[in-house]
């Protein structure tokens, strides 16, 4: 124990801690169009011809080069610049946002550090698809989408300017209705509609940078089943039939049907005529094969 105690102590005077690569920005957040410094410290244990290259994958999950073999890839190029300590963007866009890797090689060693980088951008005005009409007893499912915010944004959604809570249960004016809201997603679901869901519906997105941003207002009317309409339907249809089946008759009876079957063209036969003129003894002649129409 007091060996390890010792071994400890002569570690921290003198700076020896092995290999090791760190960051004091591992979560960075920078406004759109501002410079940004991704800091990336290693320790002089690589040697001086230590290899340090950095990678970026984005919210997709696609991953690049941003410096390889000491000089910036082309889509970096003129934007950014590698400093002894980390890598120095002159300005920031929201194509940015994602995961970059300080990745150091050298004395047959391999560390890496990872920076998170944050664009911020104020949400633009969200777009919401709301159905102007649902049937009674039906499912209805209201969006709202912001394409430009980051980080991504989250939603509120209102009724009649009335913000609704996320879970109605807990709110005794809420308990005439059932609803499901996503906030993340931006989704508010009725899995079956009442009367008393009609009403005029907006959503808002806000995620912490600049004002919050609101939709359009979209009225939905929730309506009962037009059974007087599927019955006019149905007879409309049966009346139909009827006529087409009275139509039928009427040209039967009136011979059109059997006129038009009558108009068949007739064929003709035709066979090859050959003669015999029979036996030379008594001269009589004798017809074998015939013409016949």
């Amino acid at each position: 124990m007091f060996r390890f105690v010792i071994v400890c102590l002569v570690f921290h005077a003198t700076g020896l801690h092995g290999f090791d690569v760190s960051t004091s920005t591992p979560d960075l957040r920078v406004p759109e169009n501002a410079g940004a410094d991704l800091k990336c410290t290693y320790s002089a244990d690589f040697g001086s011809d230590a290899r340090v290259e950095w990678k970026f994958k984005n919210l997709q999950g696609s991953q690049t080069y941003v410096f390889f073999s000491g000089h910036p890839t082309a889509p970096y190029k003129g934007r950014v610049t590698k400093y002894e300590g980390g890598l120095r963007f002159n300005k920031v866009t929201r194509n940015d946002n994602g995961e970059y890797d300080c990745e150091v090689s050298g004395s047959d060693q391999f560390k890496e550090a990872k920076i998170k980088l944050t664009v911020l951008v104020p949400p633009s005005v969200p777009v919401a698809r709301i159905p102007s009409s649902v049937t009674t007893g039906g499912r209805a499912l209201l969006t709202c989408f912001d394409k430009d915010g980051s980080p991504p944004p989250t939603y509120r959604w209102f009724k009649n300017k009335t913000p609704l809570p996320q879970d109605p249960s807990k709110f005794p004016a809420f308990n005439y209705t059932v609803y499901k809201i996503s906030p993340q997603n931006g989704t508010l679901l009725f899995p079956k509609t009442t009367k008393m869901d009609s009403g005029e519906y907006y959503c808002e997105a806000s995620n912490g940078v600049g004002d919050v941003k609101r939709s359009q207002t979209v009225k939905m009317e929730v309506r009962d089943v037009n059974v007087g309409g599927i019955v006019a339907g149905v007879i409309f249809l049966i009346l139909i039939l009827i006529l087409l089946v009275v139509a039928v008759w009427f040209a039967y009876k009136r011979g059109y049907l059997a006129k038009f079957t009558e108009r068949k063209p007739k064929s003709v036969v035709y066979t090859q005529p050959t003669s015999d003129y029979g036996d030379e003894e008594d001269g009589e002649f004798r017809q074998k094969s015939s013409f016949v129409v």
